[in-house]
């Protein structure tokens, strides 16, 4: 009997020692997560090392542009502070359109889904006009890249702008729904839509300062942001895709000018490349290194620049790569770039131009 008390005994310690320990490992481990997250919140573990992945890259294809000399600037950001980017951003490999012997038809069908005459004619080689059955307007079309770009001559039926263009809401939806009529809004020209009021003054597009003082509506689509960074175009504030609309109700004469020039990436071909810090990005700006997206008002002295982050340069040519930028705006419309990738992963030292 005593023996059976001993071991009902024993047997109570255990499973209450066993319970002690089970809630000490519990509270052990729920303190050292708890340490960890915290540790690891102002000491974040390093990224792993880039991957390099198509080695040493081709400079950026920026159109030429002249840095004039007498520039100097002064940074003042709302901290007065230069970000603190990432150690490396991914690039992305964009694969170059093949002319096939099937280009052409493939061609005259999206002339055809556009709503103009698929007898098209040769302007150069691999480049077409087809023109408009009962509008004058015309095609411009790259059988192999498939980037156009639509004109409309205003001489022959000025009477076109005389109506209220479309609103800012509506116009985007013109322009996807156009596109779209060919399967050319791809997944990633899904980024933001910005909408501005167009008048011709002078036979020049000026902008508007109203619907009702506008003659048309321009809309901008831009490619999605990728890891969270915006692209940037040759022209800032200009997309490599928009539209021209006037308030026609004929769809033959809405589009007045039109530009789509769109290069496919390949979202599961990509690297890591470690890039430049923001301080480094500034005194390549300073001393020169930069691409000068828009000049403004801004030919001589001194530039304040407001914000300073990171972009992706959609070049609106073939590029092999889609690469980071950093872009600094300033006062008077100013916008620059220079290349975020540090320069020891390029082929040569600065950055390549291409005439405009």
């Amino acid at each position: 009997m005593a023996s059976l008390t001993k071991v009902a005994i024993t047997s109570r310690k255990i499973i209450r020692y066993s319970i002690y320990a089970a809630i000490l490992l519990i509270i052990g481990k729920f303190t050292i997560n708890t340490v960890t997250r915290i540790y690891r919140h102002y000491y974040p573990a390093p990224p792993p090392p880039p991957t390099v992945t198509f080695g040493k890259l081709p400079q950026i294809p920026f159109q030429e542009t002249k840095f004039p000399d007498n520039l100097t600037f002064t940074l003042q950001t709302p901290d007065g502070k230069l970000p603190k980017f990432p150690t490396q951003a991914t690039v992305y490999f964009m694969p170059k359109a093949i002319s096939t012997i099937k280009s052409l038809d493939a061609a005259k069908q999206k002339a055809t889904q556009l709503g103009f005459n698929p007898n098209g004619r040769e302007l150069v080689e691999t480049v077409y006009l087809f023109r408009h059955n009962t509008s004058p307007v015309s095609l411009n079309l790259n059988i192999v890249t498939g980037i156009f770009s639509v004109s409309y001559d205003l001489s022959s039926k000025p009477q076109v702008i005389q109506t209220l263009p479309p609103t800012a809401e509506v116009a985007p939806t013109w322009a996807k729904a156009f596109l779209s009529r060919a399967r050319i809004l791809p997944a990633d020209l899904t980024g933001p839509v910005t909408s501005e009021f167009v008048k011709i003054q002078e036979g020049r597009f000026v902008k508007a300062s109203s619907l009702s003082d506008a003659n048309l509506t321009k809309v901008n689509l831009y490619r999605k942001n990728y890891h969270d960074l915006p692209s940037v175009t040759s022209k800032f504030k200009q997309a490599n895709v928009w539209f021209m609309f006037s308030g026609a109700r004929d769809p033959g004469d809405q589009i007045i000018a039109a530009e789509y020039h769109y290069f496919a990436l390949d979202e599961n071909k990509n690297g890591t490349y470690q890039i430049k810090t923001a301080s480094d990005a500034w005194e390549d700006l300073k001393s020169g290194k930069a691409y000068i997206a828009n000049l403004g008002d801004n030919n001589e002295g001194n530039i304040i620049i407001r914000k300073v982050y990171l972009a992706y340069y959609d070049a609106g040519q073939y590029t092999e790569f889609y690469q980071p930028v950093v872009v600094f705006e300033g006062d008077n419309d100013f916008s620059a770039y220079v290349p975020a990738v540090t320069s020891e992963f390029y082929g040569s030292t600065s950055p390549t131009a291409t005439p405009q």
